[in-house]
């Protein structure tokens, strides 16, 4: 698919009437539920936690089915030792939480003018040590604190990430199905680009897309940068307009049964430069090294190490200095878009099958332009896979 010569109508058209020729794959079972909370408990006992208490956000999700964000309200799962799981709810909730519930659990109910760390406290009596989840507030450990003074409190990052770092094969399949659609949207973005087009144009046609294929809720974000504006990683204020000659990056994802996408693409409408050529070539092979490093018993530092010796051949850098790459060369990603481990100096994580990671060491020339290259891998027995086809160069960013 070629950049420019279609309209955004056109293209909603064709992904309405096609068959995308993938068949989603099914939502995670509640057998999955459980054997999560099996490990869970097996990582307990290791940590010699007789208890786990883990908050809404993407973790009660991975071990519930409750797809609830955090509130100041406590919803929560609870793990003990010798005992159901049971799950703390405020009581007006009861009817939502069982329609959400994918496991058997025991359900322990607060009211509106109770202090829920009361209840909890009296949930944990007689066990010595609670894993509490690393996401969960402050002011919950320090009401918990004032309740139960005697209970000792630990970091559950070991379990949480002894859990969730490595994707199962029916959560890699749906990974791959919401990066194969978000892929798709990208050259169908590309061609619908021309001259005066603003960002927010693509931004809805995008948003669009991403609800006609099918995902959660339309596009989880998306930023659409044209010329200098690229030059900064996150984008500048205001809302360009797409002139002949610009550079283009476009980064955007989807979540389908909340696993996410988180895709980027640069290339130029128009004729590239000399210099964007180069860049965008060091910039492919420095995604390429990565690609090659990441394999099991590696850590994920060394990951980060393999894209910077790519840009200090080419006198970029060194660390992070500009020009050159000023962020980590990737993030964990599944039911959250960034999640550990990642891929930066300093995390020795081992990396290990079944790990999956976005692979985007982009590359800034100050206030002038930027390129980066975004694609998704998982990490396998013999080495990292892609889940989407990397760019092949420059003028031919989709192959």
């Amino acid at each position: 698919m070629s950049i420019g010569g279609s309209t955004a109508a056109a293209e909603l058209a064709a992904l309405s009437a096609i068959d995308h020729g993938q068949t989603r794959p099914p939502a995670i079972r509640p057998a999955d539920h459980v054997a999560r909370l099996e490990q869970a408990a097996r990582l307990m006992a290791e940590m010699r936690a007789g208890t786990l208490l883990i908050g809404a956000g993407a973790s009660l999700r991975y071990f519930t089915g409750v797809a609830w964000g955090a509130t100041e309200r406590l919803v929560a799962l609870l793990l003990r030792k010798g005992r159901r799981p049971a799950m703390i709810c405020p009581a007006f909730e009861l009817g939502s939480l069982k329609e959400a519930l994918a496991i058997d659990a025991d359900i322990l109910l607060w009211e509106e003018d109770e202090n829920p760390a009361d209840l909890l406290a009296s949930a944990v009596a007689g066990y010595e040590t609670l894993a509490l989840d690393p996401a969960a507030p402050f002011v919950l450990y320090a009401r918990l604190r004032e309740a139960a003074p005697t209970l000792k409190v630990v970091d559950a990052s070991p379990i949480v990430d002894g859990c969730r770092g490595r994707k199962s094969d029916a959560e890699l399949a749906l990974l791959s199905y919401a990066k194969g659609k978000t892929l798709d949207i990208h050259r169908r973005a590309a061609a619908i680009l021309r001259p005066g087009i603003r960002a927010s144009d693509v931004k809805r046609f995008i948003d669009q897309a991403h609800r006609a294929v099918g995902s959660d809720n339309g596009s989880t974000f998306c930023a659409v940068q044209f010329g200098r504006a690229t030059a900064f990683p996150h984008g500048l204020p205001g809302d360009q307009e797409l002139a002949e000659g610009d550079i283009v990056l476009i980064d955007t994802g989807c979540q389908v049964e909340g696993y996410h996408s988180d895709i980027t693409r640069t290339y130029v409408y128009g004729e590239p430069t000399a210099e964007h050529r180069r860049i965008w070539a060091i910039e492919h092979e420095a995604q390429e090294a990565a690609f090659a490093a990441a394999r099991p018993g590696r850590t994920c530092e060394s990951v980060d190490d393999a894209a910077r010796v790519v840009l200090e051949r080419y006198g970029l850098g060194p660390d992070y200095k500009l020009p050159g790459l000023p962020h980590r060369t990737g993030h964990g990603i599944g039911l959250q878009i960034h999640e550990g481990p990642y891929l930066v100096r300093g995390d020795k994580t081992v990396l290990a099958p079944g790990m999956c990671f976005s692979n985007e060491p982009m590359i800034v020339i100050p206030d002038t332009f930027g390129v980066r290259l975004e694609d998704h891998m998982y990490i396998t027995q013999d080495g990292a896979a892609w889940f989407t086809e990397p760019s092949v160069s420059i003028e031919r960013p989709f192959g």
